[in-house]
C-alpha cells in the first residue's frame, strides 16, 4: 500500500529570532512544499530518495533499522546523518513504525528548489511525524531544535500568528486580505542560509528582550490590522530597523539596496534566502540588473 503526505513551505514575515523567546510572529504557507511517499518493503531497512523541483536525484541512500535504533553516525555523510536521527527520535516517540514493519521505500519530492529556504527541513519532518503518527512540534524540538513556527505553516493553508507561550505553541488562523498584494514582492538572494547558524549567532547577541519582544508583537499586530500599503511598509520598516538593532548588524537594504525606492523585509534568517519587496511598480528590472533573478509575487508564491 502506498501512502503519501504532503507539507506546506513558509515565510516569516515578522517576529524573526525573536520568535524563539515568545514574540508573536505573522507566518504565511506557500504554494510550494514537499510531498513524501511510502511503500512497505522488505529486509528491515529503509531505501530512501529525495528528489528535488527539477526532477533530480539529490539523495539516494539505504539506511538500516539498526541504524536507527542504534544513531550510526556515518563519516563525511551529514545529510544520511541527519536523516537517521529524525527517525531515531521518531521511534523514540513511537517504536511501531520499526517493530511492526519489515521495511520502506520512501521517496520525498520538494516543489521548491531545496536551496530557496522555503522549509527543505520543517516540511520533511512534519511529512515524517504525519507518516508516522507523532507530535510534529515534539519531534521537531528532539531533532532539529527551532521555534516551531515552520511546522505550524506546514500543517496550516491560512496566514498564521505563532507564538511560544509557556514553551508551549499558540497558532491562530488569521486574515490577510487586503488591496495590496499586488504590491508584495519575494527576492531571492542567491543563498541558502543556514538556520542553526543564524539561531546560534542571535542566541549570542539577544538582550533587552523584556523591552524588544512587546514591541514586536505590536508591531505584528499593526501588520495584520494595516489596511493602506503605507502604514503597512512603515510598521515592516519599524521592524526591521528594530531586528537590526538586536542582531547588532545592517539591514539588508542598507547593504545591497540602499538605492531601492520601496520597503525591503528580510525574511526568517537574516543574509540569505528570501526578502520581501514592498514597491507601487514591479520591481522585477531592478533586481534583474542587480544578479537577482529570482522575483515572485505574492500570488506566485503564497496560498
Amino acid at each position: 500500500m502506498k501512502q503519501t503526505f504532503y507539507s506546506n513551505g513558509k515565510l516569516l514575515i515578522t517576529g524573526e529570532y525573536l520568535v524563539l523567546d515568545g514574540a508573536k510572529a505573522f507566518a504565511l504557507p506557500t504554494k510550494l512544499g514537499q510531498n513524501l511517499t511510502v511503500e512497505n518493503a522488505q529486509n528491515n531497512q529503509i531505501s530512501w530518495k529525495s528528489y528535488d523541483s527539477d526532477g533530480a536525484l539529490w539523495f539516494d541512500e539505504t539506511i538500516t533499522f539498526s541504524n536507527i535504533l542504534n544513531q550510526t553516525k556515518f563519516e563525511n555523510q551529514s545529510v544520511k546523518n541527519t536523516l537517521i536521527e529524525i527517525l531515531h527520535q521518531a521511534y523514540k516517540l513511537n517504536s511501531d513504525f520499526i517493530q511492526k514493519s519489515d521495511g520502506y521505500v520512501v521517496t520525498t519530492q520538494l516543489t521548491f528548489p531545496k536551496n530557496w529556504g522555503l522549509g527543505t527541513s520543517s516540511t520533511l519532518i512534519n511529512n515524517i511525524a504525519t507518516w508516522l503518527k507523532v507530535d510534529a512540534f515534539g519531534l521537531l524540538k528532539e531533532s532539529f531544535g527551532g521555534s516551531g513556527y515552520d511546522i505550524a505553516c506546514a500543517q496550516n493553508n491560512t496566514p498564521i500568528t505563532y507564538q511560544l507561550i509557556n514553551q508551549k505553541p499558540i497558532i491562530r488562523k488569521v486574515s490577510f486580505d487586503n488591496n495590496f498584494k499586488e504590491n508584495i514582492y519575494f527576492v531571492y538572494l542567491n543563498k541558502k542560509q543556514n538556520s542553526r547558524n543564524a539561531i546560534e549567532s542571535y542566541l549570542q547577541k539577544k538582550n533587552n528582550l523584556n523591552k524588544i519582544i512587546p514591541e514586536i508583537n505590536h508591531i505584528t499586530d499593526k501588520v495584520l490590522a494595516a489596511i493602506d500599503f503605507e502604514n503597512f511598509a512603515i510598521q515592516l520598516q519599524n521592524h526591521e530597523n528594530l531586528v537590526s538593532q538586536v542582531l547588532e548588524i545592517p539591514t539588508v537594504k542598507e547593504v545591497l539596496f540602499p538605492d531601492f525606492n520601496g520597503t525591503i523585509k528580510s525574511l526568517g534568517a537574516w543574509g540569505g534566502d528570501f526578502i520581501m519587496v514592498l514597491s507601487t511598480e514591479n520591481p522585477k528590472e531592478y533586481f534583474k540588473l542587480k544578479g537577482y533573478e529570482i522575483v515572485l509575487s505574492f500570488h506566485e508564491l503564497i496560498l
